[in-house]
């Protein structure tokens, strides 16, 4: 598997230049402005990290509901020919972009990307001005925003706001007629792995697509289809290698995170146009009475609960942070994220298909309960389930989390027909991976029944969940924050239970401020405390996983097994052995999780620098 620098590692082209650094930049609170002629700058910003971070330069959490940017683009003679595609990983929330004076795009969410082409605005001068205009109402709550808090100050949950800009700006240089999206799949049944392509532009005729297939070098697949329509969808027959030994080479797994490295090209009779790099991965997720399954066997899932902030740049994360985090995911003994509220940086989701981290993907919610905020949630939802589809460690949709946005789902059936339906919107963008249609408790519709229990007494939790029986009798009784876990109509079928959330410990040296759902008086207490509730857990047989809160102390929660700046709180392998937990007939598939990598860690050759890992243990 190659190392990919690129912002968007399943559609990588070589010709591409960030945009990152200083731009100019100002504030509009009166919104008295609609065109980059009228606005005066008197600030500078380094994108992309948003204005109320320290590391952007302004460091200002105020409310600013509407902010500009301005950056100059001296272009090369190569970006003056052919097509010129600008780029935004994320604007929160609605952008208006401006390339020499003409709008060149517009776009409506806080977590999704769009392009824009500046092809016209390229070839009629040296210089491109590119203008963004980005409005953020920081007290609308009928717009999804996940964690960003309403109030002046955080409280409670919830963290500063984000504005703007916060992920990656580019130009990327493509032929007239060009790949405008790759997808992935896989089918494990038939041994295929799926390939949807679409092209932009004109077709001339003679057009046809090739794909070639990688695996550590070796060329499983090299395939060409015609092209007649902008659309292109075909199955990749593989050898099926028979026997599990053998098959397990090829598949994809947190114990062995293989890799199908891919080249995609566009060609007109003989002649390459365009040239992507991408990968997949032939895996299969399922739920099967109580189990969760991956690659057709039980396993068992030890997930923790990741929020995503960092103290100086808040939710934007340099690609050196961002696979730190993923690393220490692993090294604490887990073998999966619930990434918590947010649609991170795709960098991130590269390294855990990268590494071997198994990722629930959650939308950020609203709320509030309008007509609006029902057309933003979907819209942009649909806009995640298009960018991500083809990540293999996504192995479950969230749209809801803890009835967020949908606060009357016992008395509104309204409510309760919004959540089916984005339960099964999903199912039709994606039926190979399971959706859980509201994360916590109040389950209308589901594949998998989650519970946010956060009792620190470790008998009562195997009262609760110690075995299968007493697991379903809590469903029907425990009400965890005063919340039936189900909701009438709703049929409890023997679905897969996991603990979602829980835990919460705060260790909190030298009496800062902060808080947890319980506390720890020291490093032994914390490590002692951190044992006995995971041991608890993993003693609770009529669960099919967990999901611990949380990585990092973030901002007043002070409940992390690490501090913000990623510090361990304890030592990591005492940490790990504790997530880790006895083997069990649970967990069929192996996953060396002290060790992650194991002994030949051939995940070290897909970095361009490799990291240091601590001392390990034997399990």
């Amino acid at each position: 598997m190659r190392y990919s620098t690129h912002p968007t590692p399943l559609l990588e082209r070589e010709h591409w230049r960030d945009l990152g650094g200083l731009w100019q930049f100002c504030y509009d609170d009166e919104a008295r402005w609609r065109h980059p002629g009228e606005v005066i700058f008197d600030r500078q910003i380094l994108v992309p990290y948003a204005p109320e971070s320290r590391k952007s330069g302004i460091g200002d959490e105020g409310f600013h509901p509407v902010v500009w940017y301005s950056l100059t683009v001296t272009l090369t003679p190569e970006e003056r020919s052919g097509r010129l595609l600008l780029h935004f990983g994320a604007v929160d929330y609605r952008a208006t972009v401006w390339a020499n004076g003409s709008v060149v795009a517009q776009h409506e969410g806080g977590h999704t990307p769009f392009t824009a082409d500046i092809t016209k605005q390229a070839q009629a001068g040296e210089t491109v001005e590119i203008v963004v205009r980005a409005e953020d109402d920081p007290q609308d709550l009928a717009k999804p925003r996940g964690k960003q808090d309403w109030q002046r100050e955080p409280h409670s949950i919830w963290y500063p706001r984000t504005t703007g800009i916060w992920q990656t700006v580019w130009l990327e240089r493509v032929p007239e007629t060009y790949l405008r999206r790759v997808r992935w799949s896989s089918n494990m049944q038939s041994w295929e792995i799926g390939l949807n392509v679409e092209v932009a532009g004109p077709l001339p005729p003679h057009m046809s697509v090739r794909v070639r297939l990688y695996r550590d070098g070796e060329l499983l697949a090299d395939d060409r289809y015609a092209v007649r329509h902008t659309e292109v969808s075909r199955q990749i027959s593989l050898a099926d290698p028979g026997i599990d030994d053998f098959r397990n080479e090829l598949l994809w797994s947190p114990a062995h995170p293989q890799l199908l490295d891919a080249q995609v090209d566009l060609l007109v009779g003989d002649r390459v146009i365009d040239r992507v790099r991408s990968y997949t991965a032939m895996r299969y997720v399922a739920v099967h009475g109580n189990r969760f399954l991956l690659n057709g066997r039980p396993y068992y899932l030890r997930m923790v609960l990741d929020q995503g902030y960092w103290p100086d740049s808040l939710m934007t994360a340099t690609d050196d942070e961002l696979r730190q985090d993923v690393e220490l995911i692993r090294r604490l003994g887990f073998n999966g994220a619930r990434k918590h509220q947010k649609i991170e940086n795709p960098r991130w989701l590269y390294w855990c298909d990268v590494m071997g981290v198994l990722v629930w993907e959650e939308m950020p919610s609203p709320y509030r309960f309008t007509p609006q905020a029902v057309k933003r949630l979907t819209r942009e939802w649909e806009e995640v389930l298009e960018r991500d589809i083809s990540h293999p460690c996504i192995v479950a949709w969230v749209p809801f989390n803890e009835s967020w946005g949908v606060p009357d789902l016992p008395t509104n059936p309204a409510h309760r027909d919004y959540v089916r339906a984005l339960y099964h919107l999903t199912k039709t963008f994606d039926s190979s991976r399971p959706v859980i249609g509201n994360d916590g408790w109040e389950h209308v519709a589901t594949d998998i029944l989650t519970i946010h229990d956060y009792a620190d007494d470790t008998e009562a939790l195997r009262r609760r969940y110690g075995t299968i029986e007493s697991t379903r009798l809590s469903l029907e009784q425990q009400q965890p924050a005063d919340r039936a876990i189900t909701l009438g109509g709703f049929e409890v079928m023997g679905q897969p239970v996991v603990l979602s959330e829980f835990g919460g410990i705060a260790y909190i040296p030298n009496h800062e401020s902060g808080w947890g759902y319980s506390e720890s008086q020291s490093e032994v207490d914390f490590l002692q405390d951190y044992a006995a509730l995971l041991a608890a857990i993993h003693d609770c047989h009529g669960l099919s996983g967990f999901c611990y809160t949380q990585l990092t102390d973030t901002f007043q929660e002070k409940n992390g097994l690490l501090y913000e700046d990623r510090r361990p709180k304890a030592d990591m392998l005492k940490l790990a052995k504790s997530t880790q937990g006895n083997r069990t007939a649970r967990e069929m598939t192996i996953d060396p999780v002290l060790n992650p990598y194991g002994n030949s860690p051939r995940w070290l050759n897909r970095q361009r620098e490799p990291l240091v890992l601590a001392e390990t243990a034997e399990d």
